[in-house]
């Protein structure tokens, strides 16, 4: 238990008012991290901050839009003033606007998804890296979407496997400064970002065939695979790709 334990580290998670994102908070508040949620809009973000709170446990909303620079530098302006330093990065909050042929992609999609799912991760490290002054770590989740682009979502596909590029690149840079940077290849998973695919009958029986274990994960699922990384047990973990997919890359 010692190698997880998270007391006195405070850890940032963006898109944390639902799916992943809140999942993550509440495992890493559970294991004793101050945890900081980020999403966009603020109400749905502090209801999600006081149901962690509700459980005793430490968390406060920050409402930033991650696909906004001067918003991320408005947000780390607030972290320093209440912390003073970080401990945890969890680049969460992704958007997907484009679900068709890759094709058909208009160029205010392009910038959209990438403000959101490269940009956005990036600006809140460059942020992060000179608050983590001891050590830190750093999770990007990506997707399996990464490694095989998933049917009708090529654009978003593409950006998370930019991010994973952009995980290695960082892993190599930080890892002098004591900052692990990993990145989370979840597969498909039951949350509103995934309604489109879930709720088709259609496009959910194609996924679920790909998917060994036949059926999609609950969020709460993907939690341990970011505790791990996030935690000293990983302390020698660092620029991988941890693929948590039911053995659909298998």
């Amino acid at each position: 238990m010692k190698d997880f334990n998270l007391e006195g580290r405070t850890a940032v998670i963006t898109g944390a008012s639902r799916g992943i994102g809140l999942a993550v908070a509440q495992k890493l508040a559970q294991y004793g991290a101050q945890c900081i949620l980020v999403s966009r809009k603020a109400e749905s973000l502090e209801a999600a901050a006081a149901g962690i709170r509700e459980m005793g446990l430490e968390a406060e909303a920050m409402a930033c839009h991650t696909g906004n620079p001067d918003q991320i530098k408005d947000l780390y302006e607030k972290i320093v003033k209440n912390y003073g330093s970080l401990d945890i990065l969890v680049n969460n909050a992704a958007t997907n606007p484009h679900f068709g042929e890759m094709i058909t992609a208009e160029e205010d999609v392009w910038n959209k998804t990438l403000d959101v799912n490269l940009k956005g991760p990036f600006f809140m490290i460059k942020h992060a890296v000179p608050l983590m002054k001891n050590k830190g770590a750093i999770v990007n989740v990506a997707s399996v979407n990464a490694v095989k682009p998933g049917m009708f979502q090529g654009v978003y596909s593409a950006t998370k496997a930019a991010l994973v590029n952009m995980t290695q690149t960082l892993a190599r840079e930080l890892a002098p400064k004591g900052i692990r940077v990993n990145a989370l290849l979840p597969g498909l998973t039951d949350t509103k970002f995934a309604s489109a695919i879930i709720s088709s009958d259609k496009i959910r029986n194609y996924a679920l065939a790909q998917i060994p274990m036949g059926r999609y994960a609950n969020p709460e699922e993907i939690t341990g695979a970011v505790l791990y990384l996030v935690s000293d047990a990983a302390s020698f973990t660092t620029g991988t790709s941890l693929v948590c997919d039911g053995g659909m890359l298998a």
